[in-house]
């Protein structure tokens, strides 16, 4: 069964708003709620970047049901992976187990405010494995001590760890990340609906868990959601191997200055209708992904009208026509 979530935005709300629509989105009827972890907006039209994870401290109480996840936390340059550890035992204790940490290797945006500098690819996937080991060795129990190319872990131990490990998932981008990470995690992620991609990891011993994400711009008026869709999310356009490279709001912003609205509406469903965003979202299950989180774009005002349409119309739309492809 496809699995559908809702996305908790950092970068378009703040910490209050946030945590007002997660319980909303769990009523809703999502099935899980993922966070983005960002120090910076994409855009300057955004405005928001709290840190995420004093509000998933919140979101933890606010809820009851659903599953909780970062998509992702980058735990290489701007956090230690020793205390990303510890974050996330403290999340899955305050959610009662109901938290996935998600990791990446993130982006320049967020991870270049420290001023230790931003490594080219490799070196950054060199780091996400070390820093995977530290957190699951430290997730086991007992006094860690590690030392390796990029980090040293003195006499650590997380005190408070939840009664069930939590699970790991990772973004993956090609196959060189899929061979690191699918034997050694418990899920996962990608932004692009990559058939192929899925089968690697299936072929290199990943689990069965298969997260991806697709942003939608729901509204009862089409134009303003096309709009909309332009104003705060048209920095998508660049693909990841891009976006990860860019410094800053400023940057995103000149890259996709020629981004005309009608190119954000053909990739980002956008209007009233649920059709579209079926869709689009089919793209994913037919690849062979098992969860589909829903970016909703839009600041507070858009959400509640959002989360009626979802409850109402959209989950049993998407449900019903994945139930249908993949059963």
């Amino acid at each position: 069964m496809v699995r559908f979530g809702y996305t908790l935005l950092t970068e378009q709300a703040g910490p209050q708003e946030l945590v007002r629509h997660a319980p909303l989105a769990e009523r809703a009827g999502f099935d899980f709620e993922v966070m983005s972890d960002h120090y910076s907006p994409w855009l300057d039209s955004q405005s928001h970047s709290p840190y995420a994870w004093s509000v998933l401290g919140a979101v933890a109480q606010a809820t009851e049901r659903v599953e909780l996840m970062t998509y992702v936390t980058t735990p290489t340059i701007r956090y230690h992976p020793a205390v990303v550890a510890q974050k996330a035992a403290t999340i899955a204790l305050l959610s009662n187990d109901r938290f996935t940490l998600g990791l990446g290797a993130g982006e320049n945006l967020n991870e270049h405010v420290v001023a230790r500098g931003w490594p080219p690819v490799n070196v950054r996937h060199e780091m996400l494995s070390e820093a995977v080991d530290i957190i699951g060795s430290l997730f086991d129990g007992g006094y860690l001590d590690y030392a390796g190319d990029h980090y040293r872990v003195d006499s650590a131990k997380l005190w408070d760890l939840p009664s069930t490990r939590p699970s790991v998932a990772v973004a993956v981008s090609g196959p060189q990340s899929v061979r690191r990470f699918a034997p050694r995690v418990d899920a996962m992620i990608s932004t692009e609906p990559d058939a192929q991609l899925c089968r690697a990891w299936e072929d290199a011993g990943g689990p069965g868990r298969r997260i991806g994400q697709i942003p939608v711009c729901w509204d009862s008026d089409r134009q303003a959601a096309v709009q909309r869709a332009h104003e705060q999310f048209r920095w998508f356009a660049g693909g990841w191997k891009v976006n990860a490279e860019l410094p800053g709001p400023a940057s995103f912003a000149a890259a996709t200055q020629f981004v005309r609205p009608e190119d954000v509406a053909a990739s980002i469903p956008c209007g009233p209708e649920a059709d579209p965003i079926v869709t689009s979202a089919s793209a994913f299950w037919k690849a062979g992904y098992t969860d589909i989180a829903l970016v909703q774009v839009g600041g507070d005002r858009h959400q509640d009208g959002f989360f009626d349409f979802a409850g109402r119309e959209l989950l049993p739309a998407l449900r019903e026509a994945a139930e249908k492809d993949v059963g």
